[in-house]
């Protein structure tokens, strides 16, 4: 077979010298003898030179990736810290009746978010006048039930919206479901737990609350939220 018809290809090199781990240690001169642009600027660099640098940059790359997981660990931390704080704020709320704006004035300061609301329903007959009781339509009852997840998004012009005390700074919302957590409140029958109310959470920036933003932590609050309220039933 004539050769010049199958000319050796870069890939037939690459997997010579892949395959051939000790070719380069029968022909080391070639090491220093290959020259090679390096990445940070127009110089020539031998292949060793070539190799550290990729090494460096490996090194850089672990580096940071190291930086970011002590940040997150460090921002977990302060996260975890606030929540236990704030956990602890609704177990020694004595009145129920102080329940639903302990809830909402601790997730503003302790979670800076800059406006809350929250509404419940299906309270016992001594909270009903209360203002937490009060101003829930059945529009916005049948939007809390369809929310299986929390809502995270822009504001579309939400009617739960105007409970916060400025609407139109409300840029972006998170609003949570509301569930009955005892089992007297919740059928046999049902697939979900009732929604007994609904926590609003907004922000000025578009982008505090956005469509595919983990949920999970606002999940934890609606939660420990419905637990605390079921003293209100």
């Amino acid at each position: 077979m004539n050769p010049a018809m199958n000319p050796i290809t870069e890939e037939d090199i690459a997997n010579f010298l892949v395959n051939t781990p000790d070719f380069f240690e029968r022909h080391a001169e070639l090491l220093a003898a290959v020259r090679l642009n390096s990445p940070h600027g127009a110089r020539a660099v031998s292949l060793q030179e070539r190799q550290a640098d990729m090494l460096r940059e490996k090194i850089r790359a672990l580096e940071m990736r190291l930086m970011d997981m002590m940040r997150h660990g460090t921002d977990n931390e302060v996260l975890i810290e606030r929540m236990q704080r704030w956990v602890k704020t609704l177990l020694m709320t004595a009145n129920a009746r102080d329940l639903p704006y302990t809830i909402a004035d601790h997730i503003q300061h302790d979670f800076m978010v800059p406006q809350v609301a929250i509404k419940v329903w299906g309270v016992a007959d001594d909270y009903q006048i209360e203002p937490f009781a009060v101003g829930v339509g059945d529009e916005i009852k049948t939007f809390a039930e369809t929310l299986s997840t929390p809502y995270v998004g822009m504001n579309q012009n939400f009617e739960a919206v105007k409970w916060l005390l400025e609407p139109s700074a409300a840029q972006s919302v998170a609003m949570v479901a509301l569930r009955a957590t005892r089992a007297e409140d919740t059928p046999q029958t049902a697939v979900n737990q009732p929604v007994i109310g609904l926590l609003v959470m907004a922000s000025p920036d578009a982008q505090r609350y956005h469509e595919g933003m983990g949920t999970a932590f606002i999940e934890r609050l609606g939660d420990l939220a419905s637990a605390a309220l079921s003293h209100l039933r």
